[in-house]
Parts: structure tokens; sequence; C-alpha cells
């Protein structure tokens, strides 16, 4: 099951604990709520030499999602797990229409400005805003754990496939080359590279064997460009005849297969560059490091019989990783990053001119947008308890959006607040079964 995490008076981080018992030293008013998202106390009372467990943070970085996971290596128990979903798309698209904006009027009959992008330098290391937002908040979120939890190793999956190893089994030996893990890491490869779906039909949702473009029969290699992915009936179908002499009447689908075969995996090229950033920033905070890849975290969750999951995933990362997993309870926090609103001060209309009044002040009567409040309100039209998130208006009357809808016009002197905003939103997952159930 998650555990509450505790900090001293000092705030300092001591041993999480079972709900239960969290719950028990708020009734006794021996500690206080410090953090609902993810749920942290604070002890009113000072702790004489408090036994620490030094736990594991985990992490999965993904393009979309990234999984965390906090374990406890002693006892393989999965102390807190969360998914964080990432705004980079959203970013590229509000970059996009800005960029438009400029642009537009230069094609019109207006003052010539000339274009600005050709005359900028960019410093070593920059990486577009969209994968900079990802890493700020993977950087945000260790940190975070890291005031709350007593964190004292980071596990990472650094790399998806291992590329050198694939390719050049001499590195480490040919029995990693040619192993039970070295499998993972080349299925891993070729279901990405492929789109998981059969490379002759376009079979989906099926169970897919490797296959070699050029039969071994006939001298073919074991070398990542030389394998794909097909369905069983193709695979047999095939058989050891060469692809030209199988797709001699598809000549479409033989063009498409001996092009990709060849093209590198640009997605997973730019997903690693990410990483890597992600990696030097993480070990600027002094802790150590350990760094695993996608086919060891596969073959790690499927040899505990865990589900396809972004934080079990995460769970799996490294070699460290115990031989028992306890999962059974734990209910993942998904994390959304939402960002801190719009410095745009108006509005824009297709033509380039503001549509809109210059933004008003960020705070009105003590909230801001975004922020999680309870309204207890008494009279009126409007009588009722409404918890959700909060759009504030100048005239101090405010829009409090629940999960039933959005409920305009409510007075701030109902609010009270529950959550100031940080830039993210939060949900709860599903609770983690054993065995998975599918």
């Amino acid at each position: 099951m998650s555990q509450v995490f505790v900090v001293d008076t000092k705030k300092q981080p001591l041993n999480p604990v079972h709900p239960g018992r969290a719950r028990l030293l708020l009734t006794q008013g021996k500690a206080a709520v410090l953090r609902r998202y993810p749920f942290t106390i604070v002890l009113k009372g000072a702790v004489e030499s408090p036994p620490v467990e030094p736990l594991r943070v985990k992490l999965d970085p993904g393009s979309k999602v990234t999984g965390l996971a906090i374990v406890n290596d002693a006892t393989g128990e999965v102390v807190f797990a969360a998914e964080l979903t990432h705004r980079g798309h959203a970013i590229k698209k509000a970059l996009d229409g800005r960029r438009a904006v400029p642009r537009s009027r230069r094609l019109r009959k207006t003052r010539y400005r000339q274009a600005r992008f050709a005359n900028r330098s960019k410093p070593e290391g920059w990486l577009p805003p969209s994968l900079e937002s990802r890493i700020a908040n993977v950087l945000t979120w260790v940190k975070r754990l890291r005031r709350w939890c007593p964190i004292a190793v980071i596990s990472m999956e650094l790399v998806k496939f291992d590329l050198q190893q694939m390719e050049h089994s001499d590195i480490s030996g040919v029995e990693y080359q040619q192993g039970t893990l070295s499998g993972y890491e080349v299925r891993e490869y070729l279901l990405e590279k492929w789109g998981r779906q059969c490379a002759y039909c376009g079979m989906k949702d099926v169970p897919l064997h490797i296959e070699h473009i050029h039969p071994r029969a006939k001298l073919g290699t074991d070398r990542i460009s030389n394998l794909t992915l097909a369905c069983e009936p193709c695979n047999r179908k095939k058989g050891d005849q060469e692809v030209q002499v199988f797709l001699a009447n598809q000549p479409e689908v033989l063009k498409r297969i001996l092009a990709q075969a060849k093209a590198p995996l640009k997605d997973a090229a730019a997903v690693n560059t990410t990483r890597w950033a992600l990696f030097e920033r993480l070990k600027a905070l002094g802790v150590p490091i350990e760094c695993g890849t996608g086919g060891l975290t596969k073959f790690n969750r499927t040899m505990r019989g865990l589900s396809k999951e972004h934080w079990t995933d995460a769970a799996c990362v490294g070699k460290s990783t115990p031989e028992q997993l306890h999962t059974t309870g734990v209910v993942p926090l998904l994390i959304t990053a939402n960002g801190y609103g719009n410095r745009q001060m108006c509005l824009m209309d297709k033509r380039g001119f503001p549509r809109t009044k210059p933004k008003q002040a960020q705070s009105v009567k003590g909230y801001q947008t975004g922020d999680i409040v309870k309204a207890v309100v008494t009279q009126g039209k409007k009588v009722g308890t409404y918890v959700g998130r909060v759009a504030v208006r100048a005239t101090g009357f405010f829009n409090i959006t629940t999960g039933a809808g959005t409920i305009e016009g409510i007075s701030h002197r109902y609010c009270h607040p529950i959550y100031r905003v940080d830039g993210y939103s939060y949900q709860f997952g599903r609770r983690a079964v054993f065995p998975p159930v599918a």
C-alpha cells in the first residue's frame, strides 16, 4: 500500500508510515498535514535519534509519461509510486502559435520586419523548450521527494536499448549477447522501430516473431539492421525465401521494409538525448546514480510477473531490483504538468491584434487560478459544498471546477484553501493487485 511521508519538527525526512499509522497520529494531535499531494505529515514533537532506512527512487523517463517509484531495497516494498505526464506537446503548440503571429504580418502588405531566427545563438547543451520542460519536471519531483523521504540512491533508465551490445557482442562476451537479457533488448528495440505490427501484412495485437530479412539459411546475419517483426502466418509463409522473392508482387511493401531496416529510430534517439541531459543534472545533486536499459527493465518486470504500467516499469529499473517486489495495494499518484499559466499580456485575434484586455493581478483575495479550495455556501441559490480548482475573477466571485462541472459566481468569502497551485494537477490511479488482472 502507498505509504505516507513523514518529516520531523525540523522538516527532515523520516521513514514513511502506513496510512493507518498516519491517521492515528493526526487523530491524537501528534502530527499535522504538511502537504496533500503527495500526502505528507509533520510531527509536532521532537524525536530523539529516529531510525531512518535509506530508500531508492527509480525513474523510467518517457516521451509523454515518466514513471516514478520509491523502493525499499531491503524489503522489496514499493513505498510510493507516481506517473508524471509532461506538457511538451502543449509547449510546442503554444510556440508554433506565437511564431505564426509575426510571420503572418510579414506576409501581408505591412512594414517589413527582418526575421530574427537566423541572428540568434544557442548555448552549449541547448534543448528545445518542449524537451527542456520534461527534464525540469523530472528534476523538480526528484528534489521534492528528497525533501520528504530519505532518498539515498537514484536509479534511472538511461537508454532504451543497448545498441552497442546488440551490434557488437564482444563488448561483454558472446554469453551476454546471446543470453536471455539480450532477447529483451532486441525485441524492445524492434517493437519500437516497426510500430508493434507485422512488417509484411501490418497485423497488430497479435504475437510477433523476430524475422530475418535476409534469411540465415542464406548467410544472413543477426545484426539489428537485418531483423524485423512478422506475425506467425507471414513468418511461416516466408520461410527461408529472400525478401525480394517473397514480396515480388508487393513492390511498395518491399521498398518500405528495405528503407525502414536501414533507418535509425529517430524518436528513440531524441529521448536518449534528453535522458543524458537528465542524467547530468541528477548527477549534480550529489546522489549515487544507477543506470539501466529498457530491455533490462522489461526483463525484470516479466520475471516478477508485474503488469505493464509506467510506475511498475520504474520499480523494475536497474540491476538493483529486488527479487520480490511488493506492489499489492499500491495506488499510483497521477501527476500532470500544467504550468503556471500564460505570460502573454493579452490574447490575439487571427490578424495578430489584441482582442482582450491586459491581464489583471495574478492573486485575487489571496487566491490564484488553479488553487484547490473547499467552498461552503450557506445562503443564496447555490447553497452547498463544492471542492475543486478555482478560477479567480477580479470581482471576487470565482468559478470552481468540480467533478460534476463548473460552478460560477462563488464569493471568495465562502472559500477555504486546500492546496495551493504548484503547476501540477493530481489524481489517483487504480490500485495494484497481484497477480495482475487483464
